[in-house]
């Protein structure tokens, strides 16, 4: 089993940044890939950006963050990141971090094994 945390979410104003956490414990974090998704009101959780577990060799970033967001790991202290530049209003949501095994597609949140409880972020306009 693998314990993830969440943290950094909160109050921010448009074009401000933000950098969110991802503790894991439980097992070796360096072995997954990592995924941070959000989720906002009545949408569904979505894949903003993506890191494989091998030195990070593979990433992903929606079309919606993409330039703005950027993901990074540091294996050595089982931790995970997202930092979030320029944010906007509609980047206002649950945001989740998740690891999963390097097996089916990494977009899908069906395939990510571990989750953290989800920070919010709320941003204003």
């Amino acid at each position: 089993q693998v314990q993830l945390v969440e943290s950094g979410g909160g109050l921010v104003q448009a074009g401000d940044s933000l950098r969110l956490s991802c503790v894991a414990s439980g097992r070796t974090f360096s072995r997954y890939d990592m995924g941070w998704f959000r989720q906002a009101p009545g949408k569904e959780r979505e894949l903003l950006a993506f890191m494989s577990r091998s030195g990070g060799i593979t990433t992903y970033y929606s079309d919606s963050v993409k330039g703005r967001f950027t993901i990074s790991r540091d294996n050595a202290k089982n931790t995970g990141f997202l930092q979030m530049n320029s944010v906007k209003f509609d980047d206002t949501a649950v945001y989740y971090c998740a690891l999963r095994w390097s097996t089916g597609d990494y977009y899908r949140p069906e395939n990510y094994a571990y989750w953290g409880q989800g920070t919010q972020v709320t941003v204003s306009s």
